[in-house]
């Protein structure tokens, strides 16, 4: 069975505030001395994600 795939639409401030709450996170996670392999796919993939222009009605 497939996992399902839940899509997520973000405005211009939450990406930054969700990119800049990443950054964070790895930064004290290399403070740490632990692994930041998790949270680097995530701010791969959240800078490659296309943006869509959602209309609202």
């Amino acid at each position: 069975m497939r996992t399902p795939k839940y899509y997520l639409y973000l405005t211009d401030e939450e990406y930054s505030l969700v990119l800049q709450s990443l950054v964070s996170l790895k930064n004290n996670l290399i403070r740490e001395d632990r692994y930041t392999d998790a949270v680097d796919e995530l701010i791969i993939k959240l800078s490659k994600a296309k943006k869509k222009k959602v209309r609202i009605v």
